[in-house]
C-alpha cells in the first residue's frame, strides 16, 4: 500500500484535486510531485521551462557583452577563451570584460531575489528597494561619504549600513499589527522620501565636483567595478543560500490571510519579518556595491510571475531574469551612444517607466 506524503507549503485547489495520484513525479494539474526519499517537492513544470529558457538567454547575452566592443571578439574566440583554449583576445575578454559582465550578472539576480520577496511581503507589484526606501538610504549614506572627502574603498560599506539603518527605521514604523503589508508600503514610501530629501540637501551644500560623483553613483553604474563588488554580492548570496532556500517554499504562504495561515499551522507575522528582513538585507548589500540601479527588483518579479503564470513571483525565475536584464541594460549602455557611456541605471529607468504605464493601463481594463 502507497501512501502519499503531502508536499510541504499549502495547497491551492488545483493541487488538492490532484493528491489522490501517488508514485515519485505525481501530476498535480501543470505541477509535478518529486519525491526525494521522505521530502516531496512540489515542482512546477512550467517554472522549470521558463528558468531554463532565461539561462539559455543569460549565456547568450553574456556572449553578446563579451563580443561587443572595441575590438570586437568574434563569439567563437569568446567561447574559446573562457574555457581556457588560449587566444589574443584573452586580456579583452577575460580581464577587461567578464569583471563587469559577471558583476551585472550577479547584482541583476541579487535585485530581482530582494525585489521578489518584498514584493511578496508587501502583496504589492509596486513595492521594491528603490520604492520602500532601502535604496535611498544607502544614497544618502553614500551621498554623504562621496561629499565629505572619505575614502573610495569606504564608500560601499557605508551605503551598506545606510541601507540597512534605513531597514530599521522601516521595520520600526511597519512592525505593528504584524507587519501588515499596506503600512509596510507607506512607511516605506515615507522612508524613501525623508531620506531622498535629505540627500538633496546634502548634494547641493556640497562641492560641485562632489556632487557630480554623487550623481553618478545614485543613477547606478558599472563602470569601474568588477570582481571585488561580485565576491562581495555572490558572497551575501550564497551565506544566505539556507534562508533564500526556505523563503523559496515560505513565499507560497504569502498569500493566505493570517487566519488561515495559523490554521493550517504557520506563523505569518515570524514568516512576513523573515522575508522582507532577507529582502532588505540583499538589497542594501547590492545598491552598496553598484549604487542606486532602478526598476530591475521591480520589473523582474512581475514578470517573471507572468510568465511562469503563477500567483506569486517566483524567485529562481526572477533571479534569472533580473540578471538578465541587468546585463543587457549595460551592454546598451556601453554601446548605444559609443564611445559615451550611459551608467547601466539609466537603461533600467527607461523599461521600468514603460512598464509603470503597462500597470496602470492594465489596472484600468480590469477596474472597468
Amino acid at each position: 500500500m502507497t501512501t502519499t506524503q503531502r508536499p510541504s507549503g499549502p495547497l491551492d485547489a488545483a493541487d488538492l484535486a490532484g493528491t489522490a495520484s501517488t508514485g515519485a513525479g505525481a501530476r498535480l494539474s501543470g505541477r509535478s510531485l518529486l519525491r526525494i526519499g521522505p521530502v516531496s517537492l512540489l515542482i512546477r513544470r512550467r517554472a522549470v521551462l521558463v528558468a531554463a529558457v532565461l539561462t539559455v538567454l543569460l549565456l547568450l547575452a553574456v556572449v553578446l557583452s563579451l563580443s561587443l566592443g572595441t575590438p570586437y571578439v568574434a563569439p567563437a574566440d569568446v567561447v574559446r577563451a573562457l574555457s581556457g583554449a588560449g587566444t589574443p583576445y584573452d586580456l579583452v575578454v577575460l580581464d577587461l570584460r567578464l569583471p563587469r559582465v559577471v558583476l551585472a550578472a550577479v547584482a541583476g539576480a541579487a535585485f530581482g531575489v530582494a525585489g521578489t520577496l518584498i514584493q511578496s511581503v508587501a502583496r504589492n507589484p509596486l513595492a521594491s528597494p528603490d520604492v520602500i526606501g532601502i535604496t535611498q538610504g544607502a544614497g544618502l549614506a553614500a551621498t554623504v561619504a562621496l561629499t565629505s572627502g572619505m575614502a573610495a574603498v569606504l564608500v560601499a560599506p557605508t551605503a551598506l549600513v545606510g541601507g540597512l539603518l534605513a531597514a530599521v527605521l522601516l521595520f520600526a514604523l511597519g512592525a505593528r499589527h504584524g507587519l501588515a503589508a499596506q503600512r509596510f508600503v507607506l512607511a516605506g514610501v515615507a522612508v524613501a522620501f525623508g531620506f531622498r530629501a535629505l540627500t538633496e540637501v546634502v548634494m547641493l551644500t556640497a562641492d560641485p565636483i562632489d556632487g557630480l560623483r554623487a550623481q553618478i553613483w545614485l543613477i547606478g553604474t558599472l563602470a569601474g567595478k568588477g570582481w571585488t563588488e561580485a565576491t562581495w554580492i555572490a558572497g551575501t548570496l550564497l551565506v544566505l543560500l539556507p534562508v533564500l532556500a526556505w523563503a523559496g517554499w515560505a513565499l507560497n504562504s504569502t498569500a493566505l490571510d493570517d487566519d488561515t495561515a495559523r490554521g493550517v499551522g504557520l506563523r505569518p507575522v515570524a514568516r512576513r519579518i523573515g522575508l522582507a528582513g532577507t529582502g532588505v538585507l540583499v538589497a542594501a548589500m547590492v545598491t552598496a556595491q553598484v549604487g542606486a540601479v532602478d526598476f530591475v527588483a521591480l520589473v523582474a518579479p512581475q514578470v517573471a510571475r507572468r510568465l511562469v503564470r503563477a500567483e506569486r513571483p517566483p524567485l529562481v525565475c526572477a533571479a534569472l531574469l533580473g540578471a538578465l536584464l541587468l546585463v543587457l541594460a549595460d551592454l546598451a549602455g556601453r554601446r548605444l551612444f559609443a564611445p559615451t557611456q550611459l551608467p547601466a541605471g539609466v537603461l533600467t529607468a527607461a523599461i521600468g517607466g514603460p512598464y509603470l504605464i503597462f500597470l496602470l493601463l492594465r489596472g484600468r481594463r480590469r477596474s472597468s
